[in-house]
């Protein structure tokens, strides 16, 4: 019922909009045939709403990977810059979250560590339809530069903080996780949540001893329920390394292992001089940048899904 669901989410709006588009035809020609021109403003008023309407539709066409319709978890970690850097790493994390929100996306802390001036890491589960589909294309490191309001002589920063995203992955997809492959380590969540959450080990890492992957939940009281969320971070990871390696995109995954500093960043957003958001893989620029902290962000991330797929036909 779920995949039959998405399927009429996909057809529909085509099927309106070519009703649409047929009846806007022939309403053009009946004012040709009466030489009727008070018809004109009219129909391209409405053929600029359709034209709208097409954009908005055909970036789904652009998302046909496997998991592209699922949900995705999201993972920020703060680069070079010290205290300035887990403040940008904070502002990025809050940029996403008002993004799932503009969406009616379902946001869910997993694991965070917090630091000085902001966070040192943070994941969190976006649940919605095409959300890892729409968001693949953020991961990579992005810089900001700005006055740093740590600096007591006010002088211009630059910091780093890293984006990670995965999809969640159903049961539809198998991805082998041999127990011997394992290392489980549990241990004191910190931050809020009360006495049970700091005084027993309920947090839970896993480290996945071939590929090296690492991840870690304390968002939940109960260990065992901490042990289910990481699990499925752990497989959404591993389906994405796997995948990357069966396809051989090994530029792709080679992010994950960049320094999180100079000459590696996909955007930056600079506060100071002047105020630009730049996507250096599209080229896309945004001047009203307190809009794109805000997560005004699917400018980037529709050109990034047409940069993508026109590529992929090359």
């Amino acid at each position: 019922m779920g995949e039959l669901k998405a399927l009429k989410a996909r057809y529909e709006p085509w099927k309106a909009l070519v009703a649409d588009i047929d009846e806007l035809e022939l309403l053009h020609q009946m004012a040709g045939e009466e030489k009727d021109e008070s018809e004109g403003k009219g129909i391209e008023s409405t053929l600029k709403e359709m034209g709208a309407r097409y954009e908005k539709q055909n970036i789904y066409e652009l998302m046909g990977g496997e998991v592209d319709k699922n949900g995705c978890f999201l993972t920020i970690h703060a680069g070079a810059g010290g205290t300035e850097a887990c403040d940008w790493s904070q502002m990025l994390y809050r940029m996403y979250l008002r993004w799932a929100e503009r969406r009616g996306f379902a946001a869910e802390e997993l694991d965070r560590l917090d630091a000085e001036g902001g966070i040192k890491s943070a994941t969190c589960r976006i649940d919605g339809d095409y959300a890892y589909g729409y968001l693949k294309g953020e991961s990579g490191v992005h810089r900001l530069v700005r006055i740093s309001p740590f600096d007591a002589n006010s002088r211009r920063h630059t910091s780093f903080a890293s984006v990670y995203l995965f999809p969640v992955i159903d049961d539809s997809i198998e991805v082998d996780i041999r127990p011997e492959d394992l290392r489980v380590d549990t241990y004191r969540s910190g931050g809020a949540g009360g006495q049970h959450v700091n005084k027993t080990d309920s947090a839970v890492r896993f480290t996945h001893l071939p590929t090296g992957i690492v991840v870690a939940c304390q968002s939940e009281r109960s260990q065992t329920m901490n042990r289910a969320i990481g699990m499925s971070i752990l497989k959404s990871r591993l389906y994405e390394y796997y995948r990357q390696e069966k396809e051989k995109e090994n530029e792709k995954f080679a992010q994950e292992k960049k320094d999180i500093s100079w000459g590696n960043q996909i955007r930056s957003y600079v506060f100071q001089p002047y105020t630009m958001v730049k996507d250096y893989r599209t080229k896309t620029e945004m001047g009203n940048i307190q809009a794109v902290m805000d997560g005004d962000i699917d400018p980037f991330i529709e050109e990034y899904l047409r940069f993508a797929w026109s590529n992929a036909q090359k």
